[in-house]
């Protein structure tokens, strides 16, 4: 079982690095947790072995197959939006595993919607007082890789889901999880395409882009990306809705200074030429170097990507990697 972790450094130009929990070994303790959409058993149950199959001890949450309607308990397949439980219940899942010493990772079953809603349930100084661990998950858990960033000062981990695609069991999805939350090692990720050449250094930043442009205005709110590399994708959003969010994030400041950007998946969002238009419409004019067509997001490709770690893009060269955190 590893120990210890990465403590904040200073990055280039001075910036302070979030600190880079442990990495994984074989026969740690994980705990898999649902802070959002109601959960598939067999799709769990797969995302479980999956797991065991890389050594780890998962252990599921308490609450990790309930249910809730949006505003109290409904009948199961009632075709209403389902929680996986109610907002309390899921954040008492998500600070039980983040405070137990024995847990090494806490990793999320699925997205969907809800996990902004466990935010203002969570008791931010029992959860910084704990030691650091590995916060992995994606869409949907934008909203907590945004407030565990913040108030904790941690770097988390965007990719699969459990019961999503890593429950799809070997394959390139799996190996780069593992690459990414066993190894010490830089990760390194190839674009399609660029907007906008050049090359740029800079912590990571972002997440789903719905998710970020719902947090605006928000106590949780992104932090703003001066500085940092920020990366962006998203799910059955057609383009004239992505356009609206890119126009909030810019608006809002939130884009204001960053060093690059990096489009991974648009899955399902609509014309392809369109959605490279508005990006490029949008994000172009901002004059810095920003890489397209990533493997990382909601599509079959799920690389694993460490929010907050220092990152260097070269979107002339079409790549992107990702460093190990909390150091120089």
């Amino acid at each position: 079982m590893n120990s210890g972790g990465a403590r904040p450094g200073a990055g280039r130009g001075g910036a302070v690095l979030p600190a880079r929990p442990p990495r994984l070994a074989p026969g740690d303790r994980v705990a898999v947790v649902a802070p959002s959409g109601a959960v598939d058993a067999d799709r769990l149950d797969a995302g479980l072995a999956a797991l065991r199959a890389l050594g780890l001890d998962p252990r599921p949450g308490k609450h990790v197959l309930s249910r809730a309607g949006l505003c109290g308990t409904v009948p199961p397949g009632d075709g209403r939006h389902v929680l996986a439980g109610t907002d309390a219940d899921r954040a008492a899942d998500l600070a039980e595993a983040w405070t137990d010493p024995n847990v090494r990772a806490v990793l999320c079953a699925r997205g969907g919607y809800g996990a902004a809603r466990v935010l203002a349930h969570l008791d931010w100084t029992a959860l910084a007082a704990a030691a650091p661990k590995i916060l992995h998950g994606s869409s949907d858990v934008t909203a907590l890789h945004v407030a565990f960033g913040r108030r904790l000062g941690v770097t988390t981990s965007f990719g699969p889901m459990i019961a999503g695609a890593l429950a799809a069991g070997p394959g390139e999805t799996a190996d780069a999880f593992r690459a990414a939350l066993f190894g010490t090692g830089p990760v390194t990720l190839r674009g399609t395409g660029a907007v906008r050449g050049g090359v740029a250094e800079g912590p990571l930043a972002g997440g789903t882009l719905a998710l970020l442009a719902s947090l605006l205005g928000t106590p949780d709110a992104p932090a703003p990306a001066a500085g940092h590399i920020v990366f962006l994708e998203d799910v059955t959003e057609p383009p004239y809705r992505l356009d609206r969010m890119l126009v909030q994030l810019i608006g809002s400041g939130y884009l204001e200074g960053a060093a690059g950007l990096v489009l991974g998946s648009w899955t399902d969002c609509g014309d392809p030429a369109e959605i490279a238009a508005v990006t490029a419409a949008r994000l172009g004019p901002l004059g810095v170097p920003v890489l397209a067509g990533v493997p990382a997001g909601h599509g079959p490709r799920q690389h694993t990507l460490e929010l907050g770690a220092p990152a260097r893009l070269d979107a002339t060269a079409l790549t992107l990697d990702v460093l190990p955190g909390g150091a120089p």
